[in-house]
C-alpha cells in the first residue's frame, strides 16, 4: 500500500486522505492530536485509548481469573434473577 499523503495549503491547512478517515472513524468534528517527536510528528484522534491502555486501566494487576462457560452462565443467572427479583 502507497503511503497516504496530505499538502498544506496556502492558508496552512491539510485534507486527511479519504482512506485514513474511513480506517480511523474520523469524521466532521473529529479532533486531532499532534504530538512532535524525533523526526517527525503523530497526529491520533483525540480522546480515544488503546485497547492496550483500556487493559491496563481495568485490569492493572494482570488479567483476571478464567471462567468456566457454567460459572459465566450461573452468574448471569443470579444476576437476572436479582435485577426482577419483586420486592
Amino acid at each position: 500500500m502507497a503511503k497516504a499523503k496530505s499538502k498544506v495549503t496556502a492558508q496552512n491547512q491539510i485534507s486527511v486522505p479519504a482512506e485514513i478517515r474511513r480506517k480511523l472513524g474520523i469524521v466532521p468534528g473529529t479532533v486531532l492530536e499532534w504530538e512532535i517527536g524525533r523526526g517527525g510528528a503523530t497526529v491520533r484522534k483525540a480522546g480515544g485509548y488503546t485497547f492496550k491502555e483500556m487493559h491496563k486501566i481495568l485490569f492493572p494487576d494482570g488479567p483476571p481469573p478464567r471462567k468456566t462457560l457454567k460459572e459465566l452462565k450461573d452468574a448471569v443467572g443470579d444476576a437476572i434473577a436479582e435485577k426482577y427479583a419483586r420486592r
